[in-house]
């Protein structure tokens, strides 16, 4: 892949990562958090799952239990967790924290699958959790919303896990699709049974909606997948610190949210965290 159209599509995935954030605060404006990722997922798994009927699907009740599983923590549990921190913290913060979780797949990798990593990748992990303490405000706030950040952050490297586990079982596309789908359809019942739905219809929302179903998942998904198929995955993967860059800027441009300078330099080793612990993955302990 020529460096330039590899270059701009990393942007654009990442790109699409970071901006969802602000996109879902705004659309907040009109819809209940998990009401709104609900409707967000569905529409998007619905669509995915009519783009891959075509492929092999699981034979067995077993497999479908375990692409259950994985939407529960792949898509309820990260986006429902994202969407409730967004009612009290920046989405610039939000992003920082979820895209934390990298350094929480060393530790559970570790500990789960039974992988080494280098010296070099737990400096990484020690790197990006002081990044972590210092975005907090140096001391562990028990806020609501950095709460739910490090939540999403936690159930993402546990969705990590297994698909690393268990995606062999699946064709990728298919997976895709069906986690994104149950975890919507979780995220549905919990938005009209956990919180006082609220759904305002206008041509705001609707965009809004349809921008995170279509744009910022089934289009970004398809690029970073892309990516990770024809490139390095490990090298790829080190790039994901510019998601929560571009959460920033976004929310900053948006949303004029004002930053904290110690949420920049948490930011800051985060990123270096994450960079260290990606960069260097080998074809024996690669996770993302």
């Amino acid at each position: 892949m020529k460096p330039l159209y590899y270059g701009l599509l990393v942007l654009l995935t990442t790109f699409l990562m970071g901006s969802s954030f602000t996109v879902g605060k705004i659309g907040l404006t009109y819809v209940s958090p998990l009401l709104l990722v609900g409707i967000r997922f569905t529409i998007a798994g619905i669509l995915m799952a009519l783009l891959v009927r075509k492929k092999p699907l699981p034979r067995l009740p077993l497999d479908w239990g375990r692409m259950f599983v994985v939407g529960l923590f792949q898509t309820a549990g990260v986006m429902g967790c994202i969407f409730l921190s967004l009612r009290t913290i920046t989405a610039g913060e939000s992003s920082i924290l979820t895209f934390s979780n990298p350094l929480m797949v060393v530790i559970l990798g570790t500990i789960f699958l039974g992988i080494r990593f280098k010296l070099i990748q737990w400096i990484g992990v020690v790197t990006g959790f002081i990044g972590v303490f210092i975005t907090l405000g140096f001391h562990i706030q028990l806020n609501i919303g950095t709460l739910f950040g490090v939540g999403a952050a936690l159930s993402w490297s546990i969705a990590t896990i297994l698909i690393k586990k268990w995606g062999i079982r699946f064709n990728i596309w298919v997976l895709t699709a069906y986690q994104m789908l149950f975890g919507g359809m979780m995220l549905l019942v919990m938005g009209v049974t956990l919180e006082t739905p609220k759904l305002i219809i206008n041509t705001t929302s609707i965009s809004i909606i349809l921008w995170l179903a279509i744009m910022a998942s089934i289009v970004q998904f398809a690029i970073w997948f892309y990516l990770l198929h024809k490139s390095d995955p490990g090298k790829t993967s080190a790039f994901l610190f510019l998601a929560p860059v571009f959460g920033v800027l976004t929310g900053w441009i948006f949303l004029n949210e004002v930053v904290e300078w110690y949420v920049y330099l948490g930011g800051l080793l985060i990123f270096i965290g994450i960079f260290l612990v990606n960069w260097t993955f080998s074809k024996k302990n690669k996770l993302l």
